[in-house]
């Protein structure tokens, strides 16, 4: 039984659907009749949707963004596409700006109907980092090729399997005391299945959502020393946690092999909480979650003896 008939038996083609939120938008969009095209350059990363969908329902196609031919093939018979694609490194303004006009201008030649472009809360024209330019230029490219398409800027997006969440989980697990970088800065966190579903709703009707910027972000304002300090208690670990001065993080992110690049200092620093000019979650009719509605669960495994600590303990 499918959930909503909007998208059912139509093609939606995931540029970057390979990717963790990519994954989680297939599975809302399978859930809804939907047919799924994954197309990336390495789409074999989500083989393990494929039990979740019907005989026919799922597709894999290798696609480079900056390839005009393997992209059209991609978007190729598309109902809807939606552009997930970003990067931290290389040439931003031309990965995820100057390729995002282009895939928007292509996905309009194809005839894609419903058009979804993928940015951050930081896209900013004069953003302190290289990767919050880059979006902004990719969201003005979109505009231009594709006046109806909407646009979604989600704050920082966790889920079981993120690679934010999980990264401090396993430095709090190893570590008694830690530094916190940018401890003051303020995130509003995303839950993934909230995100994934406001992508589902909005390409299920078109004529509602295109041509909107939506600003998604969770219930609650956490400071990066909230979020450590929530890990750690769903640990049930006491921790020695060490605010760090802007001018050392600054230069932690620059050294090379670092967890947290130099741009990604700059997006914390700057912080990302929606800033209210734009509709959000509840105006798509979906109630956020926070993360700490997940943490203990999730933290269950971080735990001494794990899922056998309270077992123990009693």
């Amino acid at each position: 039984m499918t959930r909503d008939n909007g998208l059912n038996g139509r093609l939606v083609v995931l540029l970057g659907g390979s990717g963790f939120l990519g994954r989680y938008v297939a599975q809302a969009l399978l859930e809804r009749g939907a047919r799924v095209r994954i197309a990336s350059r390495d789409p074999h990363q989500a083989w393990s949707l494929k039990p979740l969908a019907n005989l026919g329902q799922l597709q894999f196609a290798p696609c480079d963004i900056r390839h005009d031919a393997s992209l059209a093939a991609a978007l190729a018979g598309g109902y809807a596409a939606v552009n997930l694609l970003a990067s931290w490194s290389g040439d931003q303004m031309a990965l995820m700006g100057r390729a995002h006009g282009n895939a928007a201008l292509l996905a309009a030649q194809e005839g894609v109907r419903a058009y979804m472009e993928i940015s951050g809360i930081g896209a900013d024209p004069q953003s302190p980092s290289g990767y919050g330019q880059a979006k902004a230029l990719g969201e003005q490219l979109v505009r231009e090729a594709l006046p109806g398409a909407t646009i979604v800027r989600p704050s920082v997006i966790f889920g079981k399997d993120d690679s934010f969440i999980s990264m401090f989980a396993q430095l709090i697990q190893l570590l008694r005391v830690l530094p916190v970088f940018g401890p003051d800065a303020r995130l509003q966190p995303v839950y993934v299945d909230d995100v994934a579903e406001a992508v589902a709703t909005a390409l299920a009707s078109p004529e509602r959502h295109g041509g909107k910027t939506y600003e998604l972000g969770g219930p609650q304002v956490l400071t990066m020393m909230d979020i450590h300090r929530q890990i750690a208690g769903a640990q049930r670990r006491k921790r020695t946690f060490v605010p760090m001065p802007d001018m050392v993080s600054s230069i932690f992110a620059a050294l090379p092999g670092t967890p947290m690049s130099s741009d990604q200092w700059a997006m914390l620093k700057a912080g990302n909480v929606i800033s209210g000019k734009h509709p959000g979650l509840k105006q798509m009719g979906i109630d956020p979650k926070p993360l700490g509605l997940f943490l203990d669960k999730w933290m269950t495994r971080y735990r001494k003896h794990g899922r056998f600590a309270e077992r123990l303990s009693a």
